[in-house]
């Protein structure tokens, strides 16, 4: 089977090359950007390990979450939401392109994953007004294929957002948590492991991903982590 997938990559390399979406130039072997543009993407580290905040140091808990612990027990963002990857993102997320999203995804199954994996990833939903306005969720497009590296079973219909609510760019947290009061609730009749992750695109406040896992906690999920592609570095910035 390796043998075959490497040479599907060789035959996928002289058909259609893989090509920078950053700088056009050749793209490495299986990802549309090349090392020098790979390598400049930020990486989340050192970090809190609590909600994955950047800090000079690691930590277990950061100033904030020792002041008021997140509803959720941990946080993965391998990578700092900067240039250039808000460069990709924004590409992904707004303007519907897929293979920046393809290259980001790539990249994180690259990075080195939490010990203590969950059972079950959870896409942040969207509510189904935006989905026909963006034509697919961003969330499931990157846990899918990471689910799959992983071997991680990977649903998303079981989270529901059940209301629509304005864009979260643009407001500040307090405005966040109420944006998205009551607007999440599971299948009816879903069942659940008792170990699950929550995974999102950027991690801003972490307002989306509390409610979601407010609504898995009480539940009766013992454990719900957090994951993103990549973490803002200053929250409600």
């Amino acid at each position: 089977m390796d043998a075959l997938i490497r040479r599907l990559s060789a035959l996928h390399q002289w058909l259609l090359p893989w090509r920078c979406l950053l700088c056009g130039d050749a793209g490495a072997e299986g990802v549309d950007l090349c090392s020098d543009c790979a390598a400049e993407l930020p990486r989340n580290t050192p970090c809190c390990a609590q909600c994955a905040l950047p800090l000079p140091v690691s930590v277990p808990q950061c100033g904030r979450c020792l002041r008021k612990a997140p509803p959720w027990d941990a946080a993965w963002a391998p990578f700092r939401y900067a240039w250039p990857l808000d460069r990709l993102e924004t590409r992904f997320k707004f303007s519907r392109d897929l293979a920046a999203g393809r290259a980001l995804v790539t990249l994180w199954q690259r990075e080195k994953p939490p010990s203590h994996l969950p059972l079950m990833i959870l896409p942040v939903p969207l509510h189904k007004r935006r989905l026909r306005e963006r034509g697919y969720n961003q969330a499931w497009e990157l846990a899918r294929p990471l689910a799959h590296a992983l071997g991680i079973t990977c649903r998303h219909d079981v989270l529901r957002r059940i209301r629509h609510t304005e864009m979260q760019t643009g407001l500040d947290a307090t405005q966040r948590r109420r944006n998205l009061r009551a607007a999440f609730t599971l299948r009816e009749g879903a069942a659940l492991p008792s170990h699950v992750a929550v995974l999102d695109d950027v991690f801003t406040t972490g307002a989306t991903l509390a409610e979601c896992v407010r609504v898995l906690k009480r539940a009766g999920v013992l454990r719900v982590d957090v994951w993103a592609l990549a973490r803002a570095p200053i929250p409600g910035g």
